[in-house]
């Protein structure tokens, strides 16, 4: 891969991992309730869904994906639903933050690591990044798996400086939401923006890409 190419890959990867997303209310919905330390096994369990993906489309599985609707519309329903049942999970929270150092009620961190695999392994906005941008930046007469190494790596690094700092981010307003109402407010407002993600994905059509 050549570095001109590589240097057209990284904004690319910046930018989709900037937007606002399901991995990004992941990581600040964590971060919110559970501290940076805890809550960024959130963002491990979304690069384990990007790795994920980038083996997919190695295989040469990706491009079989996005030519059967079949296939993709059942990917995408299956995103509509997870991300629809974070955002009902959000909206039911009883309001108490669970700090680092509380023991009640806290998720594992095998079950935040699968939280994130499963948004991200899920999420349209990143299957047709990986499966229908990434591959233009491959060049076909070289080696095509240290060129799909060095992409995956690029995004993952990328996407893990991003989430970091959503998750920071939530994190420090743990500080200012000291009371039970205001945390179920900022509950609900993660709860609508990942209802919101739900509808339109649900609304998606494969024409308008």
């Amino acid at each position: 891969m050549s570095l001109q190419l590589w240097l057209a890959f990284l904004p690319a990867s910046l930018a989709i991992s900037l937007s606002p997303g399901p991995g990004a209310f992941a990581s600040m919905a964590s971060g919110l309730r559970n501290g940076f330390l805890r809550g960024y096994w959130v963002v491990i369990g979304l690069q384990l869904g990007i790795l994920a993906i980038v083996g997919v489309v190695a295989a040469g599985v990706g491009a079989l994906i996005l030519s059967s609707v079949l296939a993709f519309e059942i990917l995408r329903w299956v995103g509509v639903a997870y991300l629809a049942w974070l955002g009902i999970l959000q909206f039911r929270a009883d309001g108490v933050l669970r700090f680092q150092g509380d023991g009640q009620g806290r998720e594992t961190r095998r079950a935040l690591v699968l939280k994130g695999f499963l948004v991200d392994a899920t999420n349209p906005k990143g299957l047709l990044f990986l499966f229908a941008v990434m591959p233009q930046f491959i060049e076909p007469t070289s080696p095509l798996m240290p060129q799909y190494g060095t992409l995956a790596a690029t995004i993952v690094t990328v996407d893990m400086i991003v989430m970091a700092g959503y998750t920071l981010l939530a994190a420090r307003a743990m500080h200012w939401l000291e009371s039970p109402r205001r945390v179920r407010w900022a509950g609900r407002g993660f709860g609508l923006l990942f209802l919101s993600t739900a509808i339109g994905l649900a609304v998606f059509r494969r024409h308008a890409t």
